[in-house]
């Protein structure tokens, strides 16, 4: 496993490269960063090429206060491929990270040869289903679009921010806990990192914009959507299979059991041996 740093589409992108062979990208979540892989590059490296940016805004990658529209992140990783001269990818996106790989695979058809996205309502769907209930699950997203005042909140508090989210959003609340907890709690008290995932998130309404010119769009590459089957905001709100159904022709629905936000993290067996049996026969090269 080797860590690069390049410029691309005009930031200075850090990404994790591991293995040989068709490549597959993994872009993480909110409230991480391309550590949340950790489970799977070994195990994906043994067979494939495995690319793991940091996403803009997030880890070691820069952080700029612009450009944070999933059109435009989508374009960082158009960016990233062809400086390592790449043309098509398997996709594997977590929460936010899938909404940039649904943005990629709508974008850019034809850098794509499948894609898998974990635990994500897409952005557009959230937006239409907002209610009492929906807000209450999903408050963060209205709370991390305030200006200024989260970050003015949360500098020197990292840990209790983090603390919450990755407990009360883990089937085993003690999942992200020692070392990995640390890690991230260094990761985001790094300059301007809380400013970036806010930022992020701040990028909604465009996103939502982008999501609705094309909403009779349909992704048309094999899909697999997977997600934690005990996380509240995700398969407790959302018939997941039909959200799912609704954006891929061509769909396999994948819940886990005993699992929340996280499965990548909470039940990482489970989802290598997907991501395994999912990314069967990809060897690289054109359609």
């Amino acid at each position: 496993m080797k860590h690069h740093t390049v410029r691309a589409n005009g930031i200075r992108q850090h990404y994790l490269d591991a293995g040989e062979g068709a490549p597959v990208v993994l872009l993480h979540g909110f409230p991480e960063t391309n550590y949340a892989w950790r489970y799977q590059v070994p195990v994906l490296a043994g067979k494939y090429r495995v690319i793991a940016p940091d996403l803009r805004g997030y880890g070691k990658t820069d952080k700029p206060a612009t450009g944070y529209d999933k059109r435009n992140m989508a374009r960082d990783l158009i960016a990233l491929l062809d400086h390592l001269g790449i043309d098509r990818i398997a996709l594997v996106g977590h929460d936010r990270g899938a909404r940039v790989a649904t943005r990629f695979a709508k974008d850019h058809p034809h850098r794509l040869d499948r894609l898998v996205v974990m635990d994500n309502v897409p952005t557009r769907i959230v937006a239409h289903a907002m209610n009492a209930k929906v807000a209450k699950a999903y408050w963060f997203f209205m709370f991390h679009q305030v200006l200024d005042l989260p970050e003015a909140l949360i500098a020197g508090r990292e840990d209790i921010w983090l603390r919450h989210f990755f407990t009360d959003w883990c089937y085993d609340p003690h999942t992200i806990a020692g070392a990995d907890f640390d890690a991230y709690v260094s990761a985001y008290r790094e300059p301007g990192a809380v400013r970036g995932a806010m930022a992020d998130y701040r990028a909604a309404p465009e996103d939502v914009l982008q999501d609705e010119q094309d909403a009779h769009v349909s992704i048309a590459c094999p899909t697999m959507a997977i997600w934690g089957a005990d996380f509240e905001a995700v398969g407790g709100t959302f018939d997941m299979a039909a959200v799912w159904k609704g954006m891929a022709t061509h769909l396999r629905a994948e819940p886990i059991a005993e699992c929340g936000h996280l499965p990548q993290e909470e039940q990482p067996e489970i989802v290598n041996g997907l991501l395994l049996d999912f990314l069967d026969g990809w060897t690289g090269g054109a359609a």
